[in-house]
């Protein structure tokens, strides 16, 4: 059974989450660094545009699919252990993809890399939450939000300066050496957690599995295939699934693999609404944002990542004082200020862009975006996370990082549907290629603007963490105020 945990003093906390992020940050990183290849990956191993696709969509699909039950799997072994799994199959599986002499074999290749970064994913807020004192949380928050959204941005900078310089198998080379240093650094400074003896939940696991992966991947190839019938029937049975998944839920008595308690606490119901918009959100801008810098501006892939800068910067300044704000002020407050950054830095680049758009045009709607970003992630996070049962965290967690990928999921998907509509428009009505797709990228941009802005109304419904949280920890259904 699991046993009671203190939390760590400050400085031991703080190294356990340094050590943590390491291997999360890479995770992250890799969901975007693609974005700059495509070219290469074209001239290297003769790939077409849907396999290039599939590069990136394999290692969304193999991450998003297996996050409830590696979630939960890290409250049966220990979020270090599980870690450091991960982070082994993670890095021997980036050393695969770098070597692959096949576009088939990076492929596969990646959907391994995804799989382990959906073991790893979980464990850093399950930690966070057991290992800090209350009053700290926030801030540790910041940390991890601040790497959760400069992970995203500096894929694409990293990436472009890597396929210039040294080739596109180094943007899966160098996580050998970070895997290896954020394994050694896991083995010293976290510490192993109580774990909680567990039954798996073995019909679960299979409807949430199947489920997931038939809904995921019908959206991920309905948008690239014109929805064609076979892709709808995967979507609505995938949709059957996860909703026999949650009924299957309700009437297991002893190890859910989603406990529906969670959802008892409205904080943890209203955090894994908003971050599915943010998912949505920036992998349904990021890539777009890197084929306009790149195809309309004429940027090459150095340049393209050097505009993404100011953002980064923001965020990484940003999100550690906002962390610590966390904290003390409303979480509404910094909530509706993140995301309502987000939706006018997205709404502003709807705007500018254009055949004729200059790089000072983009560098304040990037500023915005890093704003957005420092005051979403850690509030966003905090208040979910912060009053759950210290039992069940990580199948929390797991949940938590679901909803956000199964929002980028459908971002991406979304996104590309959107942008060749507006294409197939603009060259209907006259234009040429080269502004069609300039256009059509500008249109396609009110989407996540307007996504993003549900994303803050959702945020109004949080409640101000406070005298009840100890009731809501233990597991109860405060009454709302």
């Amino acid at each position: 059974m699991g046993q009671s945990f203190a939390p760590l003093p400050d400085r031991q906390a703080w190294l356990a989450l340094g050590a943590m992020v390491i291997g999360f940050f890479m995770i992250l990183l890799d969901q975007t660094i693609v974005a700059v290849a495509t070219e290469s990956l074209e001239q290297s191993l003769g790939a077409g545009p849907n396999e290039i696709i599939w590069v990136t969509s394999a290692y969304l699909l193999a991450f998003a699919v297996p996050l409830l039950f590696t979630g939960r799997l890290g409250d049966q072994i220990g979020p270090k252990k599980a870690t450091i799994i991960g982070l082994v199959i993670f890095t021997g599986a980036s050393l695969w993809c770098g070597l692959s002499g096949s576009i088939g074999m990076l492929i596969v290749a990646r959907v391994v890399q995804g799989f382990g970064a959906a073991m790893v994913s979980p464990q850093s807020l399950s930690v966070i939450t057991r290992v800090f004192r209350q009053e700290s949380r926030g801030a540790a928050m910041g940390v991890w939000g601040a790497v959760a959204g400069i992970a995203t941005m500096v894929g694409p900078i990293a990436g472009g300066l890597l396929v210039d310089s040294v080739g596109w198998e180094w943007i899966f080379f160098i996580n050998v050496p970070i895997g290896v240093i954020a394994v050694l650094a896991v083995l010293r400074l976290v510490p192993s957690l109580p774990t909680s003896t567990h039954k798996y939940d073995v019909v679960g696991i299979v409807l949430s599995a199947i489920g997931m992966f038939l809904f995921v991947f019908g959206i991920q190839q309905g948008s690239e295939r014109d929805w064609g019938a076979v892709y709808v029937v995967m979507i609505i049975a995938g949709v059957a699934l996860m909703a026999t998944f949650i009924w299957w839920q309700s009437k297991v008595r002893t190890e859910p693999l989603v406990p529906l308690r969670l959802f008892q606490n409205r904080n943890f119901a209203v955090g894994n609404g908003a971050i599915s918009t943010m998912g949505f959100v920036v992998a349904g801008t990021m890539v777009p944002l890197m084929m306009f810098l790149q195809l309309v501006m004429g940027l090459s892939a150095i340049k393209a990542g050097l505009v993404l800068v100011p953002m980064a910067v923001t965020s990484g300044i940003l999100a550690p004082f906002v962390g610590r704000l966390a904290d003390r002020v409303d979480p509404r407050v910094l909530t509706v200020i993140g995301y309502g950054s987000m939706a006018g830095a997205a709404f502003w680049l709807a705007i500018v862009m254009s055949p004729t758009t200059s790089v000072p045009q983009i560098i304040g709607p990037m500023i915005l975006l890093g704003i957005g970003n420092g005051f979403v992630w850690a509030p966003t996070s905090s208040t979910t996370m912060r009053t759950l049962d210290l039992k069940i965290a990580g199948a929390g967690s797991g949940v938590y990082n679901t909803t956000r990928q199964v929002g980028a999921v459908i971002g991406s998907a979304a996104i590309a549907a959107v942008l060749q509509t507006r294409m197939t428009s603009h060259v209907a009505e006259g234009a040429d290629p080269h502004t069609a797709l300039a256009n059509g990228l500008s249109d396609a941009f009110f989407l996540p603007a307007a996504v993003i802005l549900v994303g803050a109304l959702i945020t109004l419904a949080f409640r101000t963490p406070g005298r009840r949280e100890q009731g809501e920890r233990a597991g109860t259904a405060p009454q709302d105020s």
